[in-house]
């Protein structure tokens, strides 16, 4: 009986690890989503589209635009969204890079740069960097009993986002 309860003990603590993945992409060790589109709409309209997306994507962030340039077919700014981590309110503020770029055969959207500013009592409210809290998650060492709830978050705030910017441009 002894022998029988050691066999099954490995296979009590596998079943209670957390097996789910989550799949943040990365370039040269930071966080960095990429995707590109095809249209058949001009490089103008798409560009337009693309502005305004940012615009109403983004209100409330001063500046709104710190780059846009029809010529290039660039748009670049700063994105931010809220990431709820927890039951009792903490939350993070994830502030982030985005660059939209336009040419005559599509249009391609980049964020990266990603900075997180947790909302929680006893805690810092600066920026930091979140690419060195991703990697310690990664490797098994969580900074948070909430740091499953923020990636998860980012994850599916951005892909939503990019997900935005394909339908304010297929209209």
């Amino acid at each position: 009986m002894l022998f029988t309860l050691y066999i099954l003990t490995p296979l009590a603590n596998y079943a209670q690890q957390d097996t789910s993945k989550i799949s943040i992409p990365m370039k040269n060790g930071k966080i960095n989503y990429e995707q590109a589109f095809t249209t058949n709409k001009s490089k103008s309209e798409v560009f337009a589209r693309a502005e305004k997306w940012f615009a109403k994507t983004f209100p409330d962030e001063p500046p709104k635009l710190y780059s846009s340039d029809k010529n290039t077919g660039e748009i670049k700014g700063i994105g931010m969204f809220k990431v709820i981590t927890s039951n009792t309110g903490n939350y993070y503020w994830l502030k982030f890079d985005v660059n939209i770029r336009v040419a005559e055969s599509g249009y391609a959207i980049v964020t990266n740069n990603y900075y997180e500013k947790p909302i929680e009592k006893g805690i810092s409210n600066e920026y930091s960097k979140i690419s060195y809290r991703w990697w310690d998650y990664r490797q098994g060492h969580p900074w948070s009993v909430e740091d499953k709830r923020l990636f998860t978050g980012l994850d599916q705030n951005t892909l939503q986002l990019i997900s935005s910017l394909k339908q304010s441009i297929d209209q």
